[in-house]
């Protein structure tokens, strides 16, 4: 099968990741921060390790404002709700994803003010906007740093200066872009980071994280053990044991630090070069085909997702031929971002959307190329 859905999930992951799993799961899977055997503390420090991996990849200074969780969602949920309280005003954007989205409706019933900015028709956020719906009252800024339905590459350094300027925290989604783009949160100001560990970043799923600045007071969403202070009933306040209630995913995170370091020793420079290049020629090939729309920004700030459609055709059943006739795996549909499919007049229809990944080729372009053009031939 040809794989275009990466930007749902990286498939395949590097073999190190496969084996650094199965390590883990054969020869030491104990519980990390719960027993003092030599099996647990194996698995601690490799957990650690990967821990130190995230810190030095984001430039967070310290590895004990990682937070591990099990997906970003999890992690945009603990950075939301864990900052945002009744009377406060939050900025977030029309490209956003429902894992932000649906936590910020959600703190509107206790009081939580929201204001959404609409992007442009390519959906391309304007900071300016941003600045200009800033309140007495704004304590959090939060937008997606890549669409995962048009690529569309949001200017995060610009918006975590404006942040800055106006002592407002900053959140970023980096589900589209960790492991892929550079992400300095010192540089860029970012004062809460969600990203999964299962998509650039070549982790398995069931793995994600969250780096918060550790100058924020941010209030814990879920309580439990943690291995530490286990005499007290409330929650500890130590990082990262506040945030991390219950057994960590140890085979997923070893393995997640598999990838990084992958990547690492890829160059994220490489892989980026990789997927953009791809992107390009895709958009090339197929931009002056007939009957094919092309949504995003195609040129400038856009990142490894292509959305398109096939003229009014529904985008399910363009998928499920290319599936079934032509064995390319892609997704069609409304890609969680309601608002998203507003901003660029899809939401009935959805689209048919192209994610690519490092292990995709030129050769597979040319091969979806020809069936979108049969594709279109046959309606």
């Amino acid at each position: 099968m040809i794989y275009f859905d990466n930007a749902a999930t990286t498939f395949p992951k590097p073999q190190i990741v496969y084996d650094k799993i199965m390590d883990a799961m054969i020869n030491y899977g104990a519980n990390p921060g719960r027993s003092g055997h030599k099996l647990a503390l194996k698995t601690s420090r490799e957990v650690f390790e990967t821990r130190q991996l995230l810190s030095k990849f984001f430039n967070t200074g310290n590895p004990m404002n990682i937070i591990f969780t099990f997906n970003c969602t999890e992690s945009l949920n603990i950075g939301i709700k864990g900052i945002l309280k009744s009377g406060d005003h939050v900025i977030t954007t029309s490209m956003e994803h429902n894992s932000v989205l649906r936590p910020i409706k959600n703190l509107e019933t206790i009081g939580v003010e929201s204001t959404i900015i609409d992007a442009n028709p390519q959906g391309l956020i304007d900071p300016f906007d941003i600045e200009n719906a800033i309140k007495p009252n704004t304590k959090l800024i939060a937008t997606t740093h890549i669409s995962n339905l048009v690529g569309s590459i949001t200017p995060i350094e610009e918006i975590g200066a404006i942040a800055k300027k106006y002592g407002i925290y900053y959140l970023v989604d980096a589900a589209q872009s960790a492991g892929v783009y550079d992400i300095d949160v010192k540089k860029m100001n970012i004062d809460i980071l969600a990203f999964p560990g299962h998509k650039g970043l070549l982790g398995p799923q069931g793995t994600g994280g969250l780096y918060i600045n550790d100058s924020l007071d941010i209030d814990s969403i879920f309580q439990g053990g943690t291995g530490s202070e286990s005499s007290s009933m409330i929650q500890p306040d130590t990082w990262p044991d506040k945030f991390e209630s219950g057994t960590v995913n140890a085979p997923g995170v070893i393995g997640l630090g598999a990838g990084i370091k992958y990547i690492m020793e890829k160059g994220i420079e490489n892989i980026r070069h990789h997927e953009e290049e791809l992107t390009g020629y895709f958009i090339e090939e197929i931009k002056n085909i007939n009957g094919i729309k092309l949504y995003g920004p195609l040129i400038n700030r856009q990142g490894p997702v292509v959305s398109l459609n096939i003229k009014d055709i529904d985008s399910s059943e363009i998928s499920y031929i290319l599936d079934n006739e032509y064995n390319i795996a892609v997704r069609p549909g409304l890609h969680c971002a309601p608002l998203g499919h507003k901003t660029i007049g899809t939401l009935n229809q959805g689209t048919v959307r192209f994610s690519f990944g490092i292990f995709n080729t030129y050769e597979e372009i040319e091969i979806a190329v020809k069936a979108l053009k049969d594709i279109i031939g046959n309606f």
